[in-house]
C-alpha cells in the first residue's frame, strides 16, 4: 500500500481524476481518494510510484510525498 499527498487537488473532480488516472496503472487493485486529506491510498501487487508520480504530474497536480 503506498499513500500518495498530493497538492492541487480542489474538489470531487480533481479526486475523481486522479482516481481514474491511477486505476488505469498495471498492478494497481484498489484506490481511495480523499480530498479533505489531499491523499490517495493505492493497494498495488508491485511498486507503481515511479509512473503514478509522472501520470499525477502530467494531469497538472504536485505529489508531495509518498509513504
Amino acid at each position: 500500500v503506498k499513500v500518495f499527498n498530493i497538492e492541487g487537488m480542489m474538489c470531487l473532480h480533481c479526486t475523481g481524476r486522479v482516481e481514474q488516472i491511477l486505476k488505469s496503472i498495471d498492478g494497481v487493485t484498489n484506490v481511495t481518494m480523499s480530498l479533505e486529506n489531499g491523499t490517495a491510498t493505492v493497494e498495488c501487487t508491485t511498486d507503481v510510484s515511479g509512473i503514478a508520480i509522472d501520470l499525477i504530474t502530467q494531469a497538472g497536480y504536485k505529489v508531495i510525498s509518498v509513504e
